[in-house]
């Protein structure tokens, strides 16, 4: 099958009302990528060479995405809805290139897997014109019926035209569709209109493809596969199917969730076996974590690399561009932002470091802050490798803290602390003896006359 030359048609020209949005309903989201990037990943995985995508409602904006997951795609708009048939004719220019297998997929199909799109076109290798995906259910009201005899498909029948004894039948229709490429424009071209809303439907082919002689087949998949979004509920279930999915998969590479309905993931996230995720966790796009590495509870990472052995929170947040080396650690309450943390560097409490480098070995105190923005642009700081920055300590960037240096607690850098250096950046304590008193009984005498008064 290798050699067959394969075109993924996928639908995406839906207005989405029920997910009452702005946004054209494929560019929704599932962990993270529109839900029509996915169908694009599955049909790329189930050796699809080219992809065309039927757009309409919202065609800027799908162009514009597009780019970004399918540079490569062929966008064609279907100006009018007309039905299925018509939104794949949309893009008989790509059709009529020649190719081996045309796979027709829905871009509200996010939950599709490689392995059914593969096993629909090795039918097609091996001899059948259409096939058909299909699921079975235990409660099949409201779905088209796969009607099969002696192990072809002779039809697909919608459940008010079906029979008494057809409604029994538990196959049915999942829409997806494989076509060979010798035979798509012909059959698509015989679609009439001849039904009760005036819309040319793909599923007509079956009966036409029949009728010529041709093989027509049913492939089996599970109803997850075709299981299609039309509404914000629908779409969170979807999430979730992916989410469970994904937690499985990566215990089963040797990844400890340990309360695995409460970690998320992004649809990129990577992380390498013997990691513990402790609970409520959240990955955004962008994760990439080696081996051994603790995710404490409460964390959220994006668009971070975390090496091996690392430590991660509680309550720890990484933004884009955090680098941690290998046994670094950034604990409770700190957020990190475009900035290496070195082999065995500590950020551990309470503190924000971004644009910067924390050398190794170096440990910054609770509360540290590098001051990287002036409103207008971002300024780097630099500390250097074993460097001590005491608690409460403000580094004002661009600025150095040099190889073993030592800023005292409470510290406001301005200037660039030498190596081994020892810097204090705060005002001279003085203690006045019994001044304290002095100012509570003050006080308490300005209260008690306002509440007098």
């Amino acid at each position: 099958m290798s050699q067959r030359t394969c075109l993924s048609v996928i639908l995406a020209a839906g207005e989405g009302t029920r997910m009452k949005s702005a946004v054209p309903k494929v560019l929704h989201p599932i962990a993270g990528l529109p839900m029509v990037a996915h169908v694009v990943k599955a049909a790329e995985a189930a050796g699809s060479g080219d992809l065309a995508l039927v757009i309409g409602h919202g065609a800027d904006e799908m162009r514009k995405a597009t780019q970004k997951f399918a540079p490569k795609a062929e966008t064609f708009v279907q100006d009018k809805r007309l039905g299925t048939a018509h939104a794949v004719l949309a893009a008989r220019d790509a059709i009529s290139k020649g190719y081996d297998d045309i796979l027709v997929m829905f871009g509200d199909t996010p939950l599709i897997d490689p392995e059914v799109l593969s096993a629909a076109r090795l039918k097609l290798a091996g001899g059948a014109a259409v096939v058909v995906v299909g699921f079975r259910t235990s409660n099949p009201s409201g779905y088209g019926r796969l009607i099969e005899k002696g192990g072809k498909l002779i039809a697909i029948r919608e459940e008010k035209d079906c029979t008494d004894e057809e409604k029994k039948i538990t196959f049915c229709n999942g829409g997806l569709m494989a076509v060979a490429g010798k035979h798509a424009l012909q059959l698509l071209d015989q679609v009439g209109n001849d039904n009760a809303k005036g819309e040319y439907y793909l599923t007509d082919i079956v009966e036409i493809a029949g009728g010529q002689g041709f093989d027509v087949v049913a492939a089996e998949a599970g109803f997850e596969n075709v299981l299609g979004i039309n509404n914000r509920a629908e779409l969170a279930a979807a999430e979730g199917i992916w989410q469970a999915r994904r937690r499985r998969e990566a215990m089963l590479s040797g990844v400890s969730l340990i309360a695995p309905e409460t970690v998320f993931f992004s649809y990129d996230t990577e992380i390498g076996a013997d990691t513990i995720v402790e609970p409520n966790v959240w990955f955004g796009p962008g994760v990439t974590i080696a081996t051994g590495a603790r995710i404490h509870a409460f964390s959220h990472i994006e668009g971070a690399t975390i090496a091996s052995n690392c430590d991660v929170g509680p309550f720890a947040r990484l933004r884009p561009g955090a680098d941690l080396k290998q046994r670094a650690k950034v604990g409770n309450f700190c957020e990190v932002k475009q900035a290496t943390v070195e082999e065995g560097a500590k950020v551990n409490h309470l503190t924000y470091i971004g644009d910067a480098r924390v050398g190794a070995g170096a440990n910054i105190g609770a509360g540290t802050i590098t001051c990287n923005y002036d409103g207008y642009s971002k300024f780097f700081t630099d500390i250097g490798e074993g460097a001590f920055v005491g608690s409460n300590s403000s580094l004002v960037a661009p600025v150095t803290i040099g190889k073993g240096g030592y800023v005292a607690s409470g510290s406001v850098i301005t200037e660039s602390v030498p190596d081994d250096a020892l810097a204090f950046g705060r005002a001279r304590q003085r203690t006045l003896p019994g001044k304290g008193k002095e100012l509570r009984e003050r006080f308490a005498a300005a209260a008690a006359a306002r509440k007098k008064g």
